[in-house]
C-alpha cells in the first residue's frame, strides 16, 4: 500500500479529533482564538518535528527559493481565509447548505492542481471525486429542512456562496502547500513536508498575532489563560498537518483530499456507536457514496 494512503487516513482521523477539541475552546475563546490555537500552539511541535528529522534521522535541510516562500505564505493566507469563511457560515440561517458546498474542496483542488501545477486526474479518479462530494453533500443536508424559501432559495443563498469560496480557498491552499513542498528540490520527502509545514505555520502564526495586536488584543489575553487546552489542540492539529503535508508531497492533492473525506465516515460511526444517534436515510446513503468513492480511488490510484 502506498504510504500516502495511511498518512491521509490518519490525518483525517486527527483532523476530526482536532475539531472536537476546538469546540471545547468555544466557551473561553472566540472563533479567531480557537483558530489561532491550531497554528500558534502547533508551531513549536512542528519545529521540534523538523529538528528531530535533521538531528536524529540525518535528513539535510532543504534548499529554499522565493517560489517556495511565496507558495507557503499564500497557501497559509488561503487556509486562514477558508477557516474564516467556515466560521461565518455559523452566523447564517442556511449554514448547513454553505458547509455542504465547502466540501466541494476536492473538485476545486483538482481544478487548482491543473491550473497551478498542470496535474490531471484520471477519468475514474474524477468520477470517484464527484461521487465522494455527492456523498458529503448528502450527509450535510440529510434530514434537514431548508430555511424559508425552500431548497432552491437555500442552494443559491449567501451561505452557498461563502461555502463555495471556503472550498476554493482550502483547495487552493492545499495545492499551494504541495507546490511549496515540491519546490524544495531533492530533499527527503519527510523533511520537505516538515519544512514546508514549519514555514507555513510560522507565517500563519505571525499574521494572526499581528491581527490580534491591532484589532483584538483582549483575545490574546484569553488565549494565554486557555493555553493548556489550546496547546492540546495545537499538538493534535500539527500531527494531522504532518500527515496532510507528507501525503500531498507524495500524491496529487485532488486524490489526497478526496480520500480525506473518510473523516465524515469517522464522524458517522461515532454518531452511531458512541452517541447512539438516529441516522437518517440520506445520511446513510451519503456515507455509502463516500465509501464507494474511496474504494474507487484506492483501486484506480493507490
Amino acid at each position: 500500500m502506498p504510504l500516502w494512503i495511511p498518512l491521509t487516513i490518519a490525518a483525517a482521523f486527527l483532523q476530526n479529533a482536532r475539531s472536537a477539541l476546538q469546540k471545547r475552546l468555544n466557551g473561553s475563546l472566540k472563533a479567531s482564538g480557537a483558530t489561532f490555537a491550531r497554528f500558534g500552539f502547533g508551531l513549536p511541535v512542528a519545529l521540534l518535528y523538523a529538528i528531530s528529522l535533521h538531528l536524529f534521522a540525518g535528513m539535510a535541510w532543504p534548499q529554499t527559493s522565493a517560489r517556495f516562500y511565496a507558495a507557503a505564505a499564500i497557501g497559509g493566507l488561503a487556509q486562514i481565509g477558508g477557516t474564516f469563511c467556515l466560521v461565518q457560515l455559523f452566523a447564517l440561517r442556511n449554514f448547513m447548505v454553505g458547509t455542504a458546498y465547502s466540501k466541494t474542496e476536492p473538485v476545486q483542488a483538482a481544478l487548482f492542481g491543473l491550473l497551478i501545477l498542470g496535474e490531471t486526474v484520471t477519468p475514474l479518479g474524477l468520477a470517484a471525486i464527484l461521487v465522494g462530494v455527492c456523498g458529503v453533500v448528502a450527509i450535510s443536508l440529510g434530514g434537514r429542512s431548508a430555511a424559508t424559501g425552500g431548497w432552491r432559495g437555500a442552494l443559491f443563498s449567501r451561505a452557498a456562496g461563502i461555502g463555495i469560496l471556503s472550498g476554493a480557498l482550502f483547495g487552493a491552499s492545499a495545492v499551494l502547500f504541495r507546490l511549496a513542498s515540491l519546490a524544495l528540490g531533492d530533499a527527503e520527502v519527510a523533511m520537505r513536508a516538515a519544512f514546508a509545514l514549519c514555514v507555513a505555520t510560522a507565517f500563519q502564526t505571525t499574521a494572526m498575532l499581528a491581527y490580534f495586536a491591532m484589532r483584538d488584543p483582549a483575545e490574546l489575553a484569553a488565549i494565554r489563560k486557555a493555553w493548556r487546552p489550546a496547546f492540546l489542540v495545537g499538538i493534535v492539529g500539527v500531527a494531522g498537518s504532518i500527515g496532510w503535508f507528507t501525503a500531498m508531497t507524495l500524491q496529487k492533492v485532488a486524490y489526497v483530499r478526496a480520500l480525506g473525506q473518510i473523516e465524515l465516515v469517522f464522524t458517522f460511526l461515532s454518531s452511531v456507536f458512541m452517541f447512539k444517534e438516529k441516522i437518517r436515510a440520506l445520511e446513510a446513503l451519503g456515507c455509502l457514496l463516500i465509501l464507494g468513492a474511496i474504494l474507487a480511488i484506492l483501486a484506480g490510484v493507490g
